[in-house]
């Protein structure tokens, strides 16, 4: 019988500065299609049509405030900040760990910085809205998805080169 694999640890690093030990939870993105019903005639029921990806959402909480994040609030680019999730999942059945990682690139849309008592944990969030998102597992890639340039890999298929070469690009 096989165990599931759990996050043991984990690290951010936003630009390439590593905020061990300060991250306290991050909220991976979700990957949503956005999706409409389609019933032509002749059809006996509806279709869910594929419009494309929805907006790519990555949020961090960090365990006080954080002077480097506000620096990057103002950023006017797409992709001004690279953040990058290194995971480490372990089976507790074989002790096999697999590395995890996940890398976006976007702009701070929110910052939170939470509520401020004497004596009492304070809490730094982070909203980043995504126009690219890769996720690798131990090396290999597995999903990729850079808005701006029409690219979605899903197990090293780019289901986009069709539509990419068909509109000149």
């Amino acid at each position: 019988m096989a165990l599931p694999r759990k996050l043991k640890n984990f690290n951010v690093f936003v630009d390439g500065e590593s905020f061990i030990g300060q991250a306290k939870t991050i909220t991976l993105p979700t990957l949503t299609r956005k999706m409409e019903d389609w019933r032509g005639g002749g059809m006996s029921g509806p279709v869910k049509a594929d419009l494309g990806q929805e907006p790519i959402e990555f949020k961090a909480v960090y365990g006080g405030l954080m002077r480097p994040l506000l620096a990057q609030y103002g950023v006017t680019t797409h992709d001004g900040v690279q953040i990058r999730f290194a995971g480490a999942y372990q089976r507790d059945d074989t002790g096999a760990v697999d590395a995890v990682e996940v890398v976006v690139r976007g702009r701070h849309s929110e910052i939170e910085f939470g509520d401020a008592a004497a004596g009492e944990d304070t809490e730094f969030t982070v909203t980043t809205q995504c126009s690219y998102y890769k996720l690798t597992v131990n090396g290999a890639v597995v999903v990729e998805i850079d808005l701006p340039n029409m690219v979605e890999t899903y197990g090293g298929t780019d289901v986009m080169r069709t539509i990419r070469n068909a509109i000149g690009m």
